[in-house]
């Protein structure tokens, strides 16, 4: 299972823009009610989602594809999110995106079907998403917490992991643009090795820095036009060898420098126009 950002895919859980997006008919109905930029191309979805998967077919030996399912909406493209896996088995989150949350219930039924490990469920009042937990290694767990994670689900994600997790370190988030508009913790760092993170500093807190300083992490800054377009969203399908969406030069070159290989897919309408790049598009289950 996996409790890293960086070491190889090995299986993955994605799901088809034909899945979640279903028509372009549906796309008209649905993309203002989601919140997307503007209307995505269903045409243009399908041939990115395949460049997409071309890459990932390249590095990843089993990949897993959700349904579709009338329970859930356009969001549900973003596979990484209802779910966090650990080495024991899967977390069961529920969005802070009220839209999102019937996501876990379809997700948790697929687990049970492909007979992959749940390791716990969050309950109650608890609100969390995939993108606002973050393995800085296979013992530490960073958990944002912002308008999409919440205090009660920080506690009992802490309970889950007891055994496999020895230190939570929680990282207050940001307004930022605000509530409406999705800032994860993977939105301003993603980590590609164990000692190389893609960041963007301006959100992110002093203490944070300074402890992927003092474990001697390099940091890729990415420029704000590049942080615009997803370039701080970096997928590692290994150590040091990564994709992103194209349109960010500086940041693939940056990258390039630190020794990665960088592997790049047109994502307007399954990236931009949903602002989730490839971490968000992808759930990694198994990482060795």
């Amino acid at each position: 299972m996996a409790s890293s950002m960086y070491k190889k895919l090995n299986t993955v859980i994605v799901k088809h823009p034909k899945e979640a997006f279903i028509s372009q008919e549906h796309l008209k109905k649905e993309w203002k009610k989601f919140n997307y930029i503007h209307e995505p191309d269903f045409s243009k979805a399908e041939h990115e989602f395949e460049q997409f998967l071309s890459i990932i077919k390249q590095h990843v030996d089993h990949i897993e594809y959700l349904p579709a399912s009338e329970l859930v909406g356009l969001d549900s493209l973003y596979a990484h999110d209802p779910v966090k896996f650990t080495k024991k088995g899967a977390i069961i989150l529920k969005s802070g995106k009220e839209l999102r949350q019937p996501e876990a219930e379809v997700y948790k039924q697929f687990l049970k079907e492909k007979d992959i490990p749940i390791l716990g469920e969050l309950t109650g009042e608890a609100l969390a998403d995939g993108g606002d937990l973050v393995w800085l290694d296979d013992r530490t767990l960073l958990i944002g917490r912002g308008y999409r994670t919440n205090d009660e689900a920080i506690h009992q994600i802490k309970e889950i992991t007891k055994g496999l997790v020895d230190e939570c370190i929680v990282v207050q988030l940001p307004h930022d643009q605000g509530e409406d508009e999705c800032l994860h913790l993977m939105s301003f760092i993603s980590i590609v090795d164990e000692n190389l993170a893609v960041v963007y500093s301006r959100l992110m807190p002093v203490f944070l820095r300074q402890i992927l300083i003092k474990r001697g992490f390099e940091l890729i800054e990415v420029p704000d036009e590049e942080y615009h377009q997803l370039g701080c969203n970096v997928l590692a399908l290994a150590p040091r060898i990564c994709m992103i969406v194209s349109g960010s030069p500086y940041t693939k070159q940056k990258l390039m420098d630190a020794g990665a290989t960088v592997y790049e897919y047109e994502g307007n309408e399954i990236s931009y126009l949903g602002t989730g790049g490839p971490t968000c598009l992808t759930c990694p289950v198994i990482r060795t």
